[in-house]
């Protein structure tokens, strides 16, 4: 992983040798959804207007509090969102999936109990964005369907698209897979409806979105709290299966807690092992990497969950795009 990250966030020169291949996948990615566009594959609309949160590139971006907050909008305004999604690292026989809050993380994934936990919302998962989205409105009565990590999942007509960029990262080198981390090329933004940036300094068109977190929970005992800060100084072992762990360990250190890094691959099944270190140091972990531990996690263990934060009247703008989508 440390090598990909180099070769697509560092020196653009080490990753010339893999161009001619990014540009042949960066036309078969353009030609593809004009395929969808223009009927040659088919595309499908659900019974309820779709919402897509997406982004152009490989790993994480920070979508996942991005839904959590926009079913809290769409909720605070009466409508009664559901949740589709892939359900990346979920090992599931059949698809697609019903997810509780209590699912199993190894069946359905790890983001989608996740985000079944925190909004409170009806949830699917599957490979098939359509299928899960006909399964999810099969046992509930949804106005309005989330598609998480939907944007290049074109078989699903979508009312509105929303693009995450992380605002650290943005791009890389700015070349498609493999040369480079994008799954589309960056002229696909002129096309969606909102672009929100993670973090960083918004260019024009961009809304900012901050992730605030203060509080660290217990795994095992999620009631059981303290503050971030009371760790200030202290030096903690930092596990992160996330698609950048960076990012996370970052947050941790300017927090003041002295950090020993311990980066896994994203959606990593973690097992009691993993977080054992020999030593009395707290482990700390993000929310994601906290669901898969809860059955084994001990007293000094700790989770730090975030929120996402939008600009004023972006909610507002948004809610009124989605009212002038549907009702024209």
């Amino acid at each position: 992983m440390k090598q990909v990250n180099q070769l697509w966030y560092g020196d653009r020169i080490l990753a010339l040798p893999l161009v001619p291949v990014s540009w042949l996948f960066r036309a078969l990615a353009v030609l593809r959804r004009q395929a969808y566009r223009s009927g040659v594959f088919a595309s499908h609309r659900t019974a309820r207007p779709v919402i897509v949160v997406g982004n152009l590139t490989v790993g994480g971006s920070g979508k996942t509090p991005f839904v959590i907050w926009l079913a809290a909008q769409l909720h605070a305004a009466g409508y009664w969102p559901g949740i589709v999604s892939r359900g990346y690292g979920g090992k599931a026989r059949r698809w697609p999936q019903q997810v509780r809050p209590d699912s199993d993380t190894s069946v359905v994934g790890d983001e989608a109990v996740l985000i079944a936990r925190r909004t409170g919302c009806p949830m699917a998962v599957g490979p098939d964005r359509v299928a899960a989205c006909r399964a999810l409105l099969k046992y509930h009565d949804c106005d309005v369907i989330i598609s998480d990590d939907g944007l290049q999942h074109y078989a699903l007509q979508r009312d509105l698209e929303i693009v995450i960029i992380d605002g650290t990262r943005r791009f890389g080198n700015g070349f498609c897979l493999p040369a480079g981390p994008l799954r589309e090329p960056p002229s696909r933004l002129k096309t969606v409806d909102l672009v929100v940036l993670n973090g960083g300094f918004p260019r024009s068109g961009e809304t900012l979105m901050q992730l605030e977190g203060n509080t660290l929970c217990n795994p095992a005992e999620p009631t059981r709290c303290q503050p971030l800060s009371s760790l200030q100084g202290k030096a903690v072992h930092a596990i992160a299966g996330i698609g950048n762990p960076g990012r996370f360990f970052v947050r941790l250190r300017e927090a003041g807690l002295q950090v020993e890094e311990h980066p896994f691959p994203d959606h990593h099944r973690f097992t009691a092992q993993d977080l054992v270190f020999n030593d009395d140091k707290p482990v700390v972990m993000t929310e994601k990497d906290a669901v898969k531990c809860q059955q084994f996690a001990m007293s000094h263990h700790w989770y730090l969950p975030v929120t996402a934060r939008l600009e004023n009247g972006f909610a507002a703008h948004l809610l009124q795009l989605l009212k002038r989508k549907i009702h024209g």
